[in-house]
């Protein structure tokens, strides 16, 4: 299993519609991604392990694939339209790391 972690970098001036991200940008991906996509969560930032520092990310999303073979083949043809929705949502850059998940 294929893990796609999309990490949303936390600071001042960083804004965060959950709600357009969770009821239409991660619907519009798991639409475009098709059957490739096998779950998906959405988890928000709410500390850090330092009491009273904000979380390190306002938000992490977890997509998770058969392979990477899969993610690339599912995710190439929509990328762009996917990066455009951003902008719709948050003003943070996100940043995303393939892992393979071990346990």
């Amino acid at each position: 299993m294929i893990k796609v972690y999309v990490l949303y970098p936390n600071k001042a001036d960083v804004t965060f519609d959950f709600d357009y991200y969770c009821n239409k940008h991660v619907p519009m991906i798991e639409g475009l991604l098709g059957d490739a996509v096998k779950g998906a969560t959405v988890d928000a930032g709410v500390a850090s392990v330092v009491p009273g520092e904000p979380a390190l990310y306002v938000a992490i999303s977890t997509i998770s694939f058969d392979s990477i073979e899969s993610f690339q083949t599912a995710f190439g043809p929509h990328a762009e339209k996917i990066k455009a929705d951003v902008p719709n949502f948050t003003n943070a850059i996100p940043i995303m790391q393939l892992c393979d998940q071990k346990l």
